[in-house]
């Protein structure tokens, strides 16, 4: 699978990155909201794991591209405590996961394999 990974924080990038190319799938990092769009936009990418508060455009705006370029990718969201409102904005424009940070990659990966129906 072909993942966008859309996160600022360096260190849940770097961790995500190394989970998921262990488990043998492809990524492509963004590091704010506007680059994971155009990503979106001009590549097939299988799942998008984004952050909600990103620079640039939020996690909220990149669901909101998705949809405009009516594209079905399985999203999931990363979002800090106490954010459970944008959470649900999230699921309104289509996201098909959560999860709250701090979070396991283990379960991470059970996620995408549960949306990837593996």
């Amino acid at each position: 699978m072909l993942i966008l990974i859309a996160e600022d924080d360096e260190l849940i990038l770097r961790t995500v990155e190394h989970k998921l190319l262990k488990e043998g799938h492809q990524t492509i990092l963004t590091r704010n909201g506007r680059e994971a769009i155009e990503k979106i936009k001009e590549l097939d990418i299988d799942l998008v794991i984004t952050d909600i508060m990103m620079p640039f455009a939020s996690g909220i705006e990149i669901l909101s591209a998705i949809r405009s370029f009516e594209k079905q990718l399985p999203v999931i969201v990363l979002s800090s405590m106490g954010q459970e409102e944008v959470v649900a904005d999230a699921f309104d424009l289509g996201a098909s996961d959560f999860m709250v940070k701090p979070f396991s990659p283990n379960e991470l990966i059970l996620r995408i394999k549960r949306l990837a129906g593996k």
